[in-house]
């Protein structure tokens, strides 16, 4: 993909972890890319209000590693920024650990700069961007009474069967009830969904 086709142009800017998430999508987009920092970023107000600017003008696309630490960060970008500024990319759980690095982080898991392109540019389609255009309209994600309906929030079994669904379609198991809210009418159909939980729920 890096060789052989052009970058996808993304009018958003990408939010990422650190400069080794920066460099291993600066082959396969073109679009503004901005580091965090890591934690950094609780105390550096500058960038903060630069991802501010940047969130008003053309929105943000948050793409973190799928580990608690990435979790963190996103809910940190969540409480200063609008929800309608922000579009959450997810990559899956991927177990192993980054090439450059000596031994596996504290949860054993890949971060964005050790994913393929495949999974990269999967991930962007299942949050509704096509990795052809770098466009697509953003999905009204499920109200939070039908979340209910469905168990996936304030039930006894409810995160269970979140991180069960979020096992069945690929996603970090991290996921929260209104991030799967969000992301659930990108990749599925109603019917498909209502499947999916019937064989989950019968397991």
């Amino acid at each position: 993909m890096e060789n052989s086709q052009k970058r996808i142009k993304i009018k958003e800017t990408i939010i990422v972890e650190g400069k080794y998430d920066k460099i291993r999508l600066a082959p396969l987009f073109d679009a503004n890319i901005i580091e965090l920092g890591g934690f950094r970023i609780y105390n550096n107000r500058d960038r903060l209000a630069l991802i501010r600017r940047l969130a008003d003008k053309n929105g943000i696309i948050v793409l973190t590693d799928s580990d608690s630490a990435g979790f963190r960060l996103r809910h940190y970008l969540a409480s200063a920024i609008p929800p309608e500024k922000i579009r959450n990319v997810f990559i899956p759980d991927v177990f192993g650990k980054e090439k450059r690095k000596n031994k596996p982080g504290k949860e054993n898991l890949i971060g964005v700069e050790g994913m393929t392109t495949e999974i990269l540019l999967e991930a962007f389609r299942k949050s509704g961007i096509d990795p052809e255009t770098g466009s697509g309209e953003r999905t009204e994600p499920l109200n939070k009474s039908y979340l209910f309906e469905l168990g996936l929030s304030g039930k006894e079994n409810s995160s269970f069967l979140r991180k069960k669904l979020c096992e069945y379609y690929s996603l970090p198991k991290m996921l929260s009830a209104n991030s799967l809210a969000e992301i659930l009418p990108v990749i599925t159909t109603e019917a498909e969904l209502l499947s999916a939980i019937e064989k989950i729920s019968k397991q």
